[in-house]
């Protein structure tokens, strides 16, 4: 055992031997780097021009800048006008409606069913004449009844009275106390006399509403009833109006109500025509509509009318009168925290002029203070501000 482990030493180094003999490498050249040098990069003549151009620019529109200015206020072009006194009216317009001056709208005074109308739209009538009919039977009944009832009291008395006279004939053979008591039945049956009366008058009146009867002398319009309907005291049946006096019914608003008076003149223009014809005011309410706002006016033709009841007309009504008054457009008034004011064009700068106003529902307003005759207005103020350059457009 100790050879055999001499061998495998032996072969072992042998193996060593043999693996360290190898080729020698070929020898390589050591390479040197060597030194570059760099060189200067050209210079570029076009970009100074780009930056000599780009320069130039910048000055031109600096100076086209501070030339126009549009941080500046803008000179702006107006229509101007010049102050002058002329006569003036104050007009308000409305529209309103024909109607009678007596209209009366006649509506029943029972319940019950319409058997009959007596008259047809259009047709005239006088105070009193039957206009309708309502089934009048229930109520005839109780007049009936009420009649019976006062025929039993009648007799009811006279028996009363027969036997306090012939109580009262007695004299002294009646006892007192007897004819004390024919005495109190007398008077009872008197009462009851009297109530019975009472209660038959009472059930005729009533019958007598069941016959619907014209309330004034007119013209039946708008009629709506007819025979078999259920009418109750809420139901129009027609109007009754006087054709012969007719007045144009509007309306003012609150705005205006302190300054509409009675006997102002109006212009009046019915629906369809062109004519025109004068009126003034015959009515001014002394109450205010407070849902509306409006404040119940009438207008009475100076001539004579014929036109349909609810026709639409247009009234213009002077409330003022002026001989000469300075106007102003109503474009030209500025409003704003300081009051009213308008822009006067002075030596081409517009200039604010507090002015007192009448406000009113026209183009033009009269100014009482604030300007004078030959003021250089402008006509409309919008966009135009206080000290702003201006130009009067011819």
């Amino acid at each position: 055992m100790e050879k055999g482990f001499v061998i495998a030493d032996q072969t072992e180094t042998k193996g060593t031997q043999v693996a360290s003999k190898k080729t020698p490498a070929p020898m390589v050249p050591a390479v040197v780097p060597q030194r570059v040098e760099a060189k200067p990069a050209a210079v570029k003549p076009k970009r100074r021009l780009w930056l000599w151009g780009a320069g130039f620019v910048a000055v031109a529109g600096l100076g086209l800048l501070v030339f126009f200015q549009p941080w500046g206020a803008a000179i702006a072009e107006v229509s101007v006008e010049v102050v002058a006194l002329a006569p003036v009216s104050r007009v308000l317009a409305v529209n309103g409606r024909v109607a009678g001056v007596q209209s009366v709208d006649v509506r029943p005074q029972v319940i019950g069913t319409l058997t009959e109308v007596t008259v047809a739209e259009g047709d005239r009538v006088v105070v009193g004449t039957a206009l309708a009919q309502i089934d009048p039977a229930a109520q005839a009944a109780v007049v009936r009844q009420a009649l019976a009832g006062l025929d039993a009291s009648l007799v009811a008395e006279a028996e009363a009275q027969a036997t306090y006279a012939r109580t009262d004939a007695l004299g002294t053979n009646a006892a007192r106390v007897v004819l004390e008591s024919a005495a109190r039945a007398v008077q009872t049956a008197a009462q009851d006399v009297a109530r019975m009366t009472a209660l038959l008058e009472q059930a005729r009146i009533q019958f007598q509403k069941f016959t619907i009867r014209a309330p004034l002398s007119g013209t039946a319009l708008v009629l709506t009833a007819e025979p078999g309907q259920v009418v109750d005291p809420a139901t129009v049946l027609m109007t009754i109006a006087d054709l012969a006096q007719l007045v144009i019914e509007t309306d003012v608003d609150e705005s205006y109500a302190t300054q509409i008076k009675t006997g102002q003149p109006a212009v009046l223009q019915l629906s369809g025509e062109t004519a025109l014809r004068d009126a003034h005011i015959s009515f001014v309410s002394q109450r205010v509509d407070e849902t509306t706002g409006g404040l119940a006016v009438k207008l009475t033709p100076d001539a004579a009318l014929t036109a349909p009841i609810g026709l639409t007309v247009t009234a213009n009504i002077t409330v003022d009168d002026l001989a000469a008054a300075i106007t102003v457009p109503r474009a030209a008034i500025v409003r704003d925290a300081r009051g009213d004011s308008v822009l006067v064009v002075t030596d081409g700068v517009a200039q604010r002029r507090g002015v007192t106003v009448i406000d009113w529902p026209a183009a033009r307003l009269i100014a009482t203070e604030g300007l004078v005759v030959g003021d250089v207005v402008i006509s409309d103020a919008t966009g135009i501000v206080d000290g702003q350059a201006v130009k009067v457009t011819p």
